[in-house]
């Protein structure tokens, strides 16, 4: 996109109407993963983002894989017990990075090698690659390791120039994929700038390898309508980043949470960009702020807030996720990290907001809090899951295990997310399916 029509996005930047509040509704999950915990012990594991691989024989089958940061992935069954466990790169040389998995999600029917092949593909921040890993349904009936790596020898970084500039960290970072037509493509942000690159996968002698086809630059400055030039918090020599992501499988349409900004829309057509849009702003929006050097932290003006933010989501915006019904309807849902919920918009139209919902404490889990992935799946997925499924990552994995704090990841029944709010939610198992997206 050309800094002319980013600087006009920027000046068009609109303010959204609020809606009336309500309280958001409150979920019960139905099962929840091992809690992984960030320290020697615990292999420095951190849980991050899911995504569902859903099984073509046996939907009862179907696996979540989450990544865990510097800890690689780990497979887990509908019940939340670990089948898998898949480390994350060493560092190539004594001053690199090691390999650090961030974002996941699924493409269903790559060809590859002459076999339509389901993947699971991985935003390696550390090594600013894009992993990819082929999922054996054989396996996955028999009880083995579903998971095999088929990342190409020759996949370059994504965002650096150079194997120098990797260890800089601006690297790969958020991640969702789609399919059109014959096509697989993944969407990346980058680590600590605005920019995010649309890649096309490729088939490179049975290994999958990738390709830039476009680069969008999201604004990292905004004119307030007091006339006034704000720029989100972030610390020095960092702008403001994009982590959660996803895909409107139908539609071709990107949702893209900027954490201290908002949630945007941009459509995908024929591999570009199109136009962003905002589609919600977080509370935070146009607050001033200062940076406590010694604390290393974005100090926020609350007392000087000059009230453009939006009413629904709290910075950071993270983890985005679309549920497909008939005829483009259905539901945009972006974590509201700061206030511990998830907030939901209508999927056609204006993207108008829907209410707000928060997965508390329940017999068989603890709540979900600070939640940065997660995914959403509209097909039945057998007796425990009949009306679908909701994964959302938990920051704050209960009971603690001493001092060490604990993360993993909470299943939530669909049908429960829909009954939680005063006018029920859409639950459509039956006109869309993931494997047929394109």
């Amino acid at each position: 996109m050309s800094a002319s029509a980013l600087t006009a996005l920027t000046a068009a930047f609109l303010l959204v109407a609020p809606a009336a509040a309500q309280q958001p509704g409150s979920v019960p999950a139905r099962a929840e993963t091992p809690a992984v915990h960030d320290d020697e012990a615990g292999g420095n594991a951190d849980a991050d983002d899911p995504a569902v691989w859903v099984d073509p024989g046996n939907p009862a089958r179907s696996i979540v894989i989450g990544t865990l940061k510097e800890a690689g992935l780990d497979v887990y069954g509908l019940d939340g017990r670990r089948v898998q466990h898949i480390a994350a790169p060493a560092a190539p040389g004594e001053d690199a990075a090691p390999g650090r998995f961030n974002n996941v999600d699924v493409v269903y029917g790559f060809e590859l090698n002459g076999r339509r092949t389901d993947l699971v593909v991985v935003s390696d921040r550390g090594r600013d690659r894009i992993r990819t890993y082929a999922v054996d349904p054989a396996a996955v009936a028999a009880g083995r390791p579903p998971l095999r790596d088929v990342t190409a020898a020759d996949a370059a970084p994504v965002f650096a120039a150079h194997e120098a500039e990797v260890d800089d960290q601006h690297t790969a970072y958020g991640l969702a994929a789609y399919r059109d037509d014959d096509d697989a493509y993944v969407v990346v942000s980058q680590r600590s700038e605005t920019r995010v690159r649309l890649l096309r996968l490729e088939d490179r002698g049975g290994r999958v390898g990738y390709r830039t086809e476009d680069t969008l630059a999201l604004p990292s400055a905004f004119r307030l309508p007091n006339g006034t030039d704000w720029t989100p918090c972030a610390d020095p020599g960092e702008g403001p980043q994009v982590e959660g992501m996803a895909v409107d499988q139908e539609e071709h349409v990107l949702y893209a949470a900027q954490e201290d900004v908002g949630l945007w829309r941009v459509d995908l057509d024929d591999a570009e960009f199109g136009t962003p849009r905002i589609v919600d702003r977080v509370r935070e929006y146009g607050t001033p702020w200062t940076y406590d050097a010694e604390e290393e932290e974005c100090v926020l003006d609350t007392a000087h807030d000059p009230g453009f933010g939006g009413e629904h989501l709290s910075a950071d915006a993270e983890g985005a996720a679309v549920y497909h019904a008939a005829d483009g309807t259905g539901y945009v849902l972006a974590s509201s990290q700061g206030d511990n919920t998830f907030t939901v918009y209508e999927r056609d139209g204006g993207n108008a907001y829907v209410g707000s919902f928060a997965v508390t404490d329940s017999a068989a889990t603890d709540g979900v809090q600070h939640s940065d992935g997660s995914t959403v799946v509209n097909v039945p997925l057998g007796t425990r899951y009949p009306k679908g499924l909701l994964v959302t990552h938990d920051g704050e994995a209960t009971p603690a295990d001493g001092d060490r704090e604990g993360t993993n990841f909470k299943l939530v029944r669909w049908d429960a997310v829909a009954g939680a709010f005063p006018r029920p939610l859409t639950v459509d198992t039956t006109s869309f399916d993931p494997r047929d997206a394109d």
